[in-house]
């Protein structure tokens, strides 16, 4: 049995960026969030610049894994 991942549109820093995963609870989006602000402010350079070119994001568990226009690879953050 496949589960579906489902597709929702976060605004982060005027760009809208699609978040799959698949539980699409509110919960888990507004912490997706909080985790990304906060890394954006007080996270490293490097962090912070993947972040300014985020892409996409997939959530898969406790794990927020991020993909970016520039940076290569992907970057992968707790959301607990």
């Amino acid at each position: 049995m496949k589960t579906e991942l489902k597709k929702v549109i976060i605004e982060f820093h005027e760009n809208q960026i699609p978040v799959y995963c698949k539980d699409d609870r509110r919960k888990v989006i507004d912490m997706l969030l909080e985790v990304l602000e906060r890394k954006l402010a007080t996270g490293r350079r490097t962090v912070q610049r993947f972040l300014a070119t985020l892409d996409s994001v997939e959530i898969e568990g406790s794990e927020a894994i991020l993909y970016s226009t520039r940076e290569r690879g992907t970057l992968a953050l707790s959301l607990y």
